[in-house]
């Protein structure tokens, strides 16, 4: 599943090209995404000037003068900047048609994704509005952390990877995050302390700029909104490793189930 550092590549990717310009007309071909896409929605969009591209967790926002579309990528999905009309593959179900020609592609083989649109502000947006905090940000602090991790009988993995805690930390850097940390994913948060609290912040906004930088992690459905891959996966630590030596240590990278979810660690290198 494309991550934050994946959606902010895309969006950083797509903005310099349809920013500024006229949506001339979307074309739907098929509505079937994870809620239905409205049938209202191409015929309000159109004519509408693009005002600013921006994320918020792993929503898309598009800003028009009437409102905003929102764009979630699902599980395989991705945004592929255009600048003639091939014909479409069998997944690709949204085109956003500019008056300069350029489009805007969207291409979903699982279909998890979303395409919307709302008139109301973006911020009390049912799928927004009960976001925790971005971690780039200085409201995402080493203070925030601890006192969301008080009386918490969660495992610090399971609350990192909540976005009503922060946004954006997914499976996988949760997985890095953790390692740098020096903490034991499955340490119960209540029994966090202030200075791993403070490292773990730190390492999280570490792990996800680096993943920026570096243009998102390859996955292998993933495509940056420019057309090229991310190459963070060749700089994991832990996830990814079971059964291959710690890059710090030697140790063999163990493997275990978090909410289904797989969770890579070193046993020397995260103790406790």
């Amino acid at each position: 599943m494309p991550e934050l550092p994946e959606v902010e590549t895309t969006k950083r990717g797509i903005a310099p090209h349809i920013e500024g310009r006229r949506i001339s007309r979307i074309t739907i071909r098929d509505k079937r995404l994870r809620w239905p896409v409205d049938d209202e929605l191409a015929e309000w969009a159109q004519d509408q000037t693009i005002q600013a591209v921006e994320r918020r967790s792993k929503y898309l926002i598009i800003r028009l003068e009437k409102g905003v579309l929102l764009i979630h990528l699902g599980m395989s999905g991705n945004l592929r900047i255009l600048f003639d009309d091939p014909t479409p593959n069998k997944h690709d179900h949204f085109d956003i048609e500019l008056d300069n020609g350029t489009r805007l592609r969207y291409h979903d083989p699982r279909r998890f994704g979303a395409f919307m649109h709302s008139v109301e502000p973006v911020i009390e947006h049912p799928l927004i509005a009960h976001l925790g905090p971005e971690p780039l940000t200085d409201a995402f602090s080493s203070d925030y952390l601890y006192r969301a991790c008080r009386k918490r009988k969660t495992k610090i993995k399971t609350l990192i990877m909540d976005a009503k805690v922060v946004v954006g930390v997914g499976n996988i850097y949760a997985n890095e995050a953790l390692f740098l940390a020096g903490i034991y994913p499955h340490k119960q948060a209540g029994r966090i302390t202030k200075a791993q609290a403070e490292r773990l912040t730190d390492c999280i906004k570490q792990v996800l700029a680096k993943a920026i930088d570096q243009g998102g992690t390859t996955l292998k459905d993933f495509v940056g909104g420019d057309g090229k891959p991310g190459y963070f996966a060749q700089s994991l630590n832990v996830y990814g490793r079971a059964g291959l030596p710690c890059l710090t240590c030697g140790t063999l990278i163990k493997e275990m189930r978090t909410n289904n979810r797989s969770t890579c660690y070193c046993k020397t290198c995260q103790p406790n």
